[in-house]
């Protein structure tokens, strides 16, 4: 079995979490009940899902000079996460996420992205090696674009993998999108993407092509309890997830892109890649927090799930 490297790129936050009986309307204060404050930020949460489910993760962030930073790099080490290329930054601070939680595990966040706006292309360089010898590649979208870019850039030079999630949602160009290997957008990211209007699987279905008409090989949308769409030359087809009872779907996506990195590193077909994938995010809907609720390989095998 093959098991490349796994490179994440990308985010680090601490998040802050509030539970309310519902969303805030706009000008709405609510009295919330639990507080708590959790490791997050969408590169690494996908780092530590990649690393308890078996991946070999470097992880490549930037944090501030600060207690949340210092923290954040002890709990990656911890993990056993290799972090010698995250970098910190003495003029700005760490990432923080407001993330308020509702009855039915729904939520809403707002993120300060802080050090994480200061990740730049020569933050990364010193890993050069590392992204471009046929690893995979993950990155999102809560560090710069041009940053992204040059990642991009580096892994398609060495034949690497490189997985796109395009979260939170923005317009992308078509240099980027034909760099790309794997795309998991979600159904508001795939609306984006496509330029579609997505109401049924017959939407998902034409939003992939035109996602894949723009450059893109393989397009993966995440629809939530109702699995993945997969979309390439090869295969078209709808992987169902587990029926679970959720509580906290925060970190369900960040989970499934770790895993699908996981999964696609050891040389997975990608229909297997995927079913693995919804599995390890079914299990963590089914926990508070976002890094908290990622679930260790043994659980995907051991757990008792429903089928759908």
């Amino acid at each position: 079995m093959n098991h490349s490297t796994i490179v994440v790129i990308g985010s680090t936050n601490t998040d802050m979490v509030i539970r309310a009986p519902h969303l805030p309307l706009p000008g709405e204060t609510l009295l919330g009940s639990n507080f708590f404050m959790n490791p997050g930020g969408k590169g690494a949460n996908q780092a530590v899902a990649a690393k308890r489910l078996g991946g070999n993760v470097i992880f490549i962030a930037k944090t501030g000079n600060d207690v949340f930073g210092e923290t954040a790099l002890k709990q990656f080490r911890m993990e056993g996460i290799i972090t010698d290329y995250m970098s910190r930054d003495v003029q700005n601070p760490s990432g923080v996420a407001l993330i308020t939680l509702d009855e039915n595990a729904e939520n809403t966040i707002v993120v300060a992205p802080g050090a994480n706006s200061k990740l730049l292309p020569e933050d990364i360089l010193p890993a050069e090696t590392q992204i471009n010898r046929e690893a995979v590649v993950l990155i999102q979208l809560e560090i710069p674009l041009e940053t992204v870019k040059f990642a991009a850039s580096l892994a398609a030079m060495g034949g690497s993998m490189l997985i796109l999630n395009p979260a939170p949602a923005c317009i992308l160009p078509d240099e980027l999108l034909k760099l790309v290997s794997v795309i998991t957008p979600n159904e508001t990211e795939a609306e984006m993407l496509s330029g579609q209007v997505i109401t049924d699987l017959d939407g998902v279905r034409s939003a992939a092509l035109a996602i894949r008409a723009r450059g893109v090989k393989t397009v993966i949308i995440t629809l939530g309890s109702k699995g993945a769409w997969i979309s390439n030359a090869d295969i078209e087809l709808l992987v169902e997830a587990p029926i679970v009872e959720a509580i906290d779907t925060t970190a369900a996506g960040d989970v499934f892109n770790g895993a699908l990195a996981v999964a696609l590193s050891e040389g997975r077909p990608l229909e297997d890649a995927v079913a693995f994938s919804c599995r390890a995010a079914a299990i963590s809907v089914t926990r508070l927090g976002a890094q908290a609720a990622a679930p260790y390989r043994n659980e995907i095998k051991n757990k008792p799930l429903k089928p759908s």
